[in-house]
């Protein structure tokens, strides 16, 4: 179930043009392009899926494969998101990923992409995502979330790292990307991004109207095929 306040947090749109065109505005920081997912990605998976954690496939990947006809059909949708976002402007990998290298450098404060975060950059850009196999990631309303660098006890902790000057410990929790990260409040409801949506999130940069989307990735239980950029 999507709660009210997810409902208020993502923009619908129903083409191509309108997705990469539509503004985010007040609280509206994820747009998703809906769409139904047809043909076999399973097949294209196993055709190409290596021994690495994250194995990046090219264009070239996909023409080459000797594919069933329903494999075909999900071929097409990946080559088109390709070419579409790469006319677009962005620079879109596909993926199939096992699992991602997760931080255990503190304990108490994983900066890992399993941890709800927000993405940011010094120039005007998004992120821009599709899940067509395995667990999709997650989104939660910035009112659902807290900061965790402002949470006493986990301030605290980092202060404990931190050997620099006073003034200086601001800049330390921004240059180890401790601020970007966020703690959901008691009772919030994440929403799954779904199979076959292409997704656009707001993220954090100095010409930006509307706050960054707090996201997370999956603990994969099976081989994902995700597209991102």
């Amino acid at each position: 179930m999507i709660s009210s306040d997810a409902k208020s947090q993502i923009l619908e749109v129903s083409n191509f043009e309108e997705f990469v065109s539509t503004p985010f505005r007040g609280n509206k920081n994820a747009i998703c392009w809906n769409r139904e997912l047809q043909g076999d990605f399973v097949e294209i998976i196993r055709k190409l899926e290596q021994s690495e954690n994250i194995t990046i496939i090219e264009e070239d990947d996909l023409l080459e494969l000797d594919l069933s006809e329903d494999a075909q059909l999900a071929r097409e949708l990946l080559l088109s998101d390709l070419r579409l976002l790469t006319a677009y402007g962005a620079d879109p990998v596909l993926n199939i990923i096992k699992h991602y290298e997760e931080d255990d450098s503190y304990p108490f404060f994983p900066t890992d992409v399993y941890s709800f975060h927000v993405d940011r950059s010094p120039v005007p850009t998004d992120t821009i995502l599709c899940t067509y196999y395995g667990d999709p990631s997650e989104i939660i309303p910035n009112s659902e979330a807290t900061q965790k660098i402002t949470i006493p006890e986990i301030r605290m902790e980092l202060q404990k790292l931190y050997d620099g000057k006073a003034d200086g410990f601001d800049a330390f929790l921004t240059e180890n990307f401790f601020d970007l990260h966020y703690e959901v409040k008691p009772g919030a409801q994440p929403t799954s991004l779904g199979l076959g949506h292409l997704w656009r999130l707001a993220i954090d940069h100095p010409e930006s109207k509307v706050l960054p989307c707090v996201h997370r990735a999956p603990r994969e239980k099976t081989t994902r095929l995700l597209l991102i950029c």
